[in-house]
């Protein structure tokens, strides 16, 4: 290797007319050294590497990966290649990036803005902060439609965020969700943030609604609301919200259901959210450890006893599908439209039916367990109306079978053809006859043409 003194005096020594043998006679290196060294090859202060590129053999995947999706996230890529063997660090796969100029332009987002921020601080257990996430394009076996929702909650000093996956953005789902997400965190900060979302606050005023101060006096928390487009005030979940969707979100699979997704967004959050190294006071720190140490209060022993109502539709075999477990209904009600409801904190669900009126009440089985929740005098009438239709038409037509004209269609047949003969028989009778001889008599008196 030349250092860039040396790189000078070869090229000043060949300038002068001295030959590449003479140079390195001169300098006492390597006629190819120099040789390169003039070419452009190799550059001063760069030694050739001896040993095998550990990273050339990932770089097909990652310039395919980029070209399909330039804003991909390298900490995102980096999960991936670390699961097909990747052993280096995720600095230098930022480093190979650049250096091997791997990531294209995308022409349509060279947009830049830059603004200054400022610095907020914020004290261990003293902020949660909110937001909902829009994430496009479910699976469509989930049957919400064309967007699912992520709430996002995060600890503002630690930094650590988990996630509620819900179809809606109701009162009483934001209720489940925050429930939910506050226990995964362990307890309650001082103040909870939330940007100007209507079921929390009166969004031209900022007030919070009646309906959710029951809600922050029931779990013992101050309510403050973010001034309106000020994202920057709740850039920590901001951070996350970016996270969910980018290295979880996009790369989630259709063949899983809500509840697997769920569990999905749980582990991510453990596995790759609480293992990020933060630099404290005390020196470096994961995430994790920084989030024990936060002095949170101690959440109520049940969830706000919020209503949850959703609409779902039976099975043939009269079962409704819900939060991933599958409930039991009378018979008649197959095939049709039933009301789920659920007050947050109570064992049992009620599923009505259009009209209002409750027509089972099950005990409600863990999320996701995949379990059939059946009353026995559902199952005795289901069997019961079963058995009793079964044979009632006979054995179901094949599509090649060959069924002729019945002694009712050959009757109704023979009755056209008699109808129609009569009405062409009386058509002739009435019909005018011509007389074709005039015409041959006319044509052989005729000697000339004209």
């Amino acid at each position: 290797m030349l250092t860039w003194e040396d790189d000078m005096e070869v090229h000043a020594l060949h300038k002068r007319g001295l030959t590449i043998s003479a140079i390195a006679r001169h300098t006492g290196r390597d006629r190819k050294t120099v040789r390169a060294y003039l070419n452009g090859t190799r550059s001063p202060g760069e030694r050739a590497r001896s040993a095998v590129d550990a990273f050339e053999v990932f770089v097909a995947y990652i310039t395919a990966r980029l070209i399909d999706d330039p804003h991909l996230w390298a900490r995102t890529l980096c999960d991936e290649l670390e699961d097909l063997g990747y052993t280096q660090s995720y600095q230098t796969l930022t480093r190979q990036i650049r250096a091997r100029n791997l990531r294209p332009v995308c022409p349509q987002c060279q947009t830049a803005t830059s603004r200054p921020n400022a610095i907020i601080d914020h004290p261990a257990g003293e902020e949660t902060q909110w937001d909902w996430v829009d994430l496009p394009d479910p699976p469509p076996s989930w049957g919400w439609g064309k967007t699912a929702h992520l709430l996002v909650g995060s600890l503002a000093h630690s930094g650590r965020w988990r996630g509620f996956l819900a179809a809606d953005m109701t009162q009483p789902t934001l209720i489940a969700g925050l429930d939910r997400v506050t226990r995964q965190h362990g307890g309650l900060t001082k103040v909870w943030r939330f940007d100007r979302m209507a079921t929390v606050c009166h969004p031209d005023s900022g007030s919070v609604t009646a309906s959710f101060a029951g809600v922050a006096k029931y779990y013992g928390v101050s309510v403050a609301i973010c001034p309106p487009r000020r994202g920057n005030r709740k850039g920590v979940v901001e951070a996350a919200n970016r996270v969910a969707a980018q290295r979880w979100w996009r790369t989630l699979g259709d063949d899983v259901t809500a509840e697997q997704a769920q569990k999905s967004l749980d582990t991510f959050c453990t596995r790759r959210g609480d293992t990020r190294v933060r630099v404290t006071a005390d020196g470096r720190s994961t995430v994790a450890t920084v989030a024990d140490r936060e002095p949170l209060a101690s959440l109520p022993s049940a969830p706000y006893p919020a209503m949850m109502t959703e609409t779902r539709k039976v099975n043939r075999q009269a079962l409704v599908a819900w939060k991933g477990n599958q409930y039991s209904v009378p018979p008649e009600l197959a095939m049709g439209e039933v009301t789920v409801t659920h007050q947050l904190g109570d064992a049992h669900i009620d599923i009505a039916t259009a009209g209002g009126i409750v027509v089972a009440r099950h005990r409600l089985a863990a999320e996701g367990s995949g379990v059939m929740v059946r009353d026995h005098g559902h199952v005795h009438a289901l069997n019961t109306e079963a058995m009793a239709t079964a044979n009632t038409g006979g054995p179901p037509h094949r599509r090649k079978q060959r069924i002729p004209p019945g002694k009712s269609a050959l009757a109704a047949a023979d009755l056209l053809l008699n109808n129609n003969s009569h009405t062409v028989a009386t058509a002739d009778e009435s019909a005018t006859v011509i007389d074709m001889s005039a015409y041959e008599r006319a044509a052989q008196n005729r000697t000339t043409l004209r």
